[in-house]
């Protein structure tokens, strides 16, 4: 696969453009940056928090990088010719096929730069998002220098359910984290360890110890999309948000208020504080991945209107609508689909996670084809994920238990 160099034009203007929103919306300081004047090939693994966390990194050196992008993103967007002139890479998340692979490999061997977002999506809750055990190998495999661009607080300026931004102090971190030498030497647990280590994070955590100030940063307007789930009382889509900074419970009326520095704090006398947002999704997650233990058989269906990408208005438009039914196995859809009656099956074996928007869609892909779904009961859409990441863990600890049995 030959390598397309990034236009010098073309990659200057984003360069610039990206610093003004680094430094006018997330106002990004820089701690350290080893890639600055960094000659050769090299690889930059990078968390993700927010969706423009690529503004943050496009300008730290002078070399022309070649960013992995999501190709839903890509395909949906009316300037693809000038994303191509910047060279950038789509793939679709969590799923990578061999001429993915070459693209990215091609970067590499023309001695050049690569960005990659490991974990392929930005998180909903200040968690991070699964990152697919795949990469450690592909790491390897490219045999480059690996530096990790690891962003702060850029989760409170793009928080995934809410609209808008919210301009506020965001801090990166650019430092090298493996030689080429030492991937080759290194197994792929001791990757994946030091790599965990330096990627996963807990948004919340890292705002106690920063207390940084976020532009309307009480407002927790959407974030009943991802909080579906009463802590207190224990029941579904009871929760419900008021006055912009009270989220609560329709069912106990367990209350929480929202502070200047997005933490929460018990407004009534049910149940106890949990401050943290990232701790009060973890613990939905981990009621469903008992129940899912439990009743591995679990079958979790809705009715849903079909999107597919019109490739002439870059953008998705609605097909038909049907049944997207999920087990343990994957995703079934039903239903007319432009016309004609079509039955889909989506295997979820090595996905942990799929793209979405809460209270808004998520997306599955069957072959190159990406349908976009709107379930008719939106608030469902948090409990599909939860629920192929729950299975993704389930299986992934099967597995593994399996192969300690057979060794």
């Amino acid at each position: 696969m030959r390598y397309r160099k990034p236009n010098l034009l073309c990659y200057r203007v984003a360069q610039v453009v990206s610093f003004a929103v680094a430094k006018l919306i997330f106002k990004r300081r820089i701690i350290r940056n080893e890639i600055k004047g960094l000659k050769g090939p090299f690889v930059v693994i990078a968390n993700h928090q927010a969706a423009y966390d690529f503004v943050n990194l496009i300008n730290t050196t002078s070399r022309r990088m070649s960013f992995v992008i999501s190709n839903s993103f890509y395909e949906t967007l009316p300037i693809k010719k000038i994303l191509d002139k910047i060279g950038v890479i789509p793939k679709q998340q969590f799923q990578t096929t061999v001429k993915d692979m070459r693209d990215m490999k091609a970067v590499i061997d023309s001695g050049n730069p690569l960005v990659i977002y490991p974990a392929g999506l930005m998180c909903e809750d200040g968690l991070s998002t699964p990152i697919p055990s795949a990469t450690y190998k592909f790491l390897k495999w490219l045999g480059a220098d690996v530096y990790v661009a690891r962003s702060f607080g850029t989760y409170f300026v793009m928080p995934k359910w809410s609209k808008g931004m919210r301009a506020g102090n965001t801090h990166l971190d650019i430092y090298k984290l493996f030689s080429k030498e030492e991937l080759k030497n290194s197994s792929e647990a001791k990757i994946k360890e030091k790599a965990e280590k330096a990627l996963l994070f807990d948004a919340y955590r890292e705002q106690e110890e920063i207390k940084a100030l976020y532009k309307n940063g009480a407002n927790i307007e959407g974030l009943e999309n991802v909080l579906y789930f009463c802590p207190v009382c224990k029941k579904e889509f009871t929760i419900e948000v008021k006055n912009k900074n009270t989220i609560y419970c329709t069912h106990c009326g367990f209350e929480q208020q929202s502070d200047k520095y997005s933490f929460m704090h018990l407004a009534g006398s049910v149940g106890k504080e949990i401050r943290y947002v990232s701790d009060w999704s973890r613990l939905i997650y981990n009621d469903l991945k008992e129940k899912l233990i439990r009743t591995p058989n679990t079958v979790l269906e809705a009715q849903t209107v079909i999107e597919m990408i019109n490739p002439e208005k870059h953008r998705f438009e609605k097909v038909g609508e049907g049944n997207i039914t999920l087990t343990k196995a994957g995703f079934t859809l039903r239903g007319e689909i432009s016309g004609e009656k079509t039955e889909i099956f989506t295997s979820i074996n090595q996905i942990p996670t799929l793209p979405f928007s809460p209270g808004n869609y998520f997306e599955i892909q069957n072959g190159d084809i990406i349908y976009r779904l709107r379930l008719k009961d939106a608030k469902l859409i948090m409990k599909f994920i939860n629920t192929v990441k729950a299975f993704y863990e389930i299986k992934t600890k099967e597995t593994v238990k399996l192969h300690e049995r057979e060794l």
